[in-house]
Formats: C-alpha cells, sequence, structure tokens
C-alpha cells in the first residue's frame, strides 16, 4: 500500500471514531487549489482537492498529483485527492495511477442507460485496480440528479425521492462490488438552488445502520448548516462541495473587472477571488466539524 494511501485510510477511519466530515473541494484551476490550501493551513482541517474528468482533462492528472504534493508541503497540510464521478474504467485506472488517493467511479455518468450489472461490473473492476495502491473506491448504482451549476428552478422533491437510496438495494451493491463508500441520496442534489435542500436525516440513520464502510453526500452546496451537523452526526464521511465555491469565484471576480475595467493584469485581480472561495471553504470545514483534526 501506498504511503499517501495509508494515511488517507487511517483518516478516513477517524470521522467515524471521532464524528467529522471530510470536505471534498472541487479545482478548477490553480487558484481554486491555492485557496482550499490556504483554507485547510488557517483550520488545521484535513482535506480532499477533487476533480472531475473535466478538470482532470485540463489540468492534466500527474500535473494536479503535483500541485497537491507541493503545496502539502509548502502549507504543511494533510491533503489528499479525489478524483470525482469518473465516468470509465479506464479514467479511473488513470486516476490510480497518477496516485489519487480517494476513487469515485460513476459508470451511469457517461452511460445513463447503464443495467446495474454493467454498473457492478464495471466498479467491482476499479476496485481490484486500487488495489495496487490502497486507493479508497467510492460509487452508487445510479447518477445523482442534478449538475454543479447555479439553477433557476425549484427541486421537484417528489421526484427526486423516487431515487432516495434504499438500505437493501445499497446493502447488496456494496457486497457484489467491495467498495469503500457508498455515495447516498437522501435529498442532497448536484448544483445550487433558489430553495435550501432538505435531508431525509431519518434515512440516512438507517443507512448508517444498515450498511458496512463509509457513506457520502454528493450535492452538498446549499444544504442548511444544521443538516449537515445533523448528517455529519448520523455518520457521514465525507461531502461534497463545488457550486458554492464556482459562484463565490465569479461573481467576486465580475466584481472585480466592473471595479477595474482599465486593468488587464489579471493577477492583480484574483486577491479577493482566492479570498472569497477560502471563505467559503473555511466556513464548511467549520461545519463538518474537520477543523483542528489535521494530523499535519
Amino acid at each position: 500500500m501506498h504511503p499517501n494511501t495509508e494515511a488517507a485510510r487511517a483518516l478516513y477511519a477517524r470521522t467515524l471514531k471521532e464524528k467529522f466530515a471530510l470536505g471534498a473541494f472541487n479545482v478548477d484551476n490553480q487558484e481554486t487549489l491555492l485557496a482550499i490550501a490556504r483554507a485547510a493551513a488557517a483550520q488545521k482541517s484535513p482535506v480532499l482537492v477533487e476533480a472531475s474528468a473535466d478538470e482532470v482533462m485540463m489540468i492534466g492528472a500527474h500535473n494536479l498529483r503535483c500541485m497537491v504534493d507541493n503545496y502539502r508541503a509548502e502549507y504543511g497540510i494533510e491533503m489528499y485527492i479525489n478524483l470525482d464521478h469518473s465516468p470509465s474504467v479506464e479514467a479511473a485506472k488513470l486516476g490510480i495511477d497518477a496516485g489519487f488517493e480517494f476513487i469515485h467511479i460513476d459508470f451511469s455518468q457517461a452511460k445513463r442507460d447503464a443495467t446495474t450489472e454493467e454498473i457492478v461490473a464495471a466498479t467491482k473492476e476499479v476496485v481490484e485496480y486500487a488495489k495496487k495502491t490502497g486507493a479508497l473506491v467510492e460509487s452508487e448504482p445510479h447518477y445523482f440528479g442534478g449538475s454543479s451549476n447555479v439553477h433557476k428552478e425549484d427541486i421537484d422533491y417528489a421526484e427526486i425521492k423516487k431515487f432516495f437510496t434504499k438500505p437493501d438495494e445499497a446493502k447488496q451493491f456494496i457486497a457484489e462490488t467491495g467498495i469503500d463508500t457508498y455515495a447516498v441520496a437522501i435529498g442532497n442534489l448536484h448544483g445550487l438552488y433558489p430553495v435550501p435542500k432538505q435531508l431525509d436525516l431519518q434515512l440516512l440513520e438507517q443507512l448508517r445502520t444498515a450498511l458496512p464502510g463509509y457513506l457520502s453526500l454528493h450535492g452538498g452546496s446549499g444544504t442548511p448548516d444544521d443538516q449537515f451537523e445533523g448528517a455529519v452526526q448520523r455518520g457521514i464521511s465525507k461531502i461534497n462541495i463545488n457550486s458554492e465555491m464556482r459562484r463565490a469565484y465569479r461573481t467576486t471576480l465580475e466584481q472585480q473587472l466592473a471595479a477595474n475595467p482599465d486593468q488587464f493584469a489579471v493577477i492583480k485581480l484574483l486577491g479577493p477571488v482566492l479570498e472569497a472561495v477560502q471563505a467559503v471553504v473555511e466556513h464548511k470545514m467549520q461545519v463538518f466539524g474537520s477543523a483542528g483534526k489535521s494530523a499535519a
């Protein structure tokens, strides 16, 4: 087992014992990564930097690995990489080979009509391949709804409740695939919406009692703090945040551009942008209970 993944596994085990969740924050570019690193240092919090397939394609898997390692050394922080919603077995294997400690295989993202058998087979292949490094593998039977954007429509809870996680089905999926982490659907939804998200914490209690391993919460942006806290106390170990960071980045950059129409040295505009993204990350670390939990 790689030393990084061994440390990651030890940290993950602590989330259940000490009742906190790891924030998994998407990195769009180097500025976002720097904001995450600074937040981790300020809060003395362990953190997951996560990258989707598009972000990996833009930055490069090995480049991201090196950048994370460099900032981890520079800031003295405990920071790992999560491959988020990998759409194929090949993409997941690339992340494993690049040394990512956490791998999310989401086969139905690219093939929405994939059968359960196909999803199970792809997930099992990634789980087996991950034994090379000891990377932790995450999955779920079908793709989550929504998208990592700022939406104008309300949330149709009558519709999304049809796809809430069923304890028996989840237990079978975990047994068949051997995954470390199951991504639950309890009212969470990708993206930001005009109304706050409402989590079914009673269902989460049932899932935590019924399922082995770790539980993750995708689509965290826009969830009230008290519901995050309730989810953490009920056994969520990892929470994904993306859209709130993107909104902070874009709106602050737009303000900077409007206030400085003659400034073409972009680096001179980015200070407040980084600060806005860092503030989002720091707040989530406090809410998730990970502040002060770093072993670095």
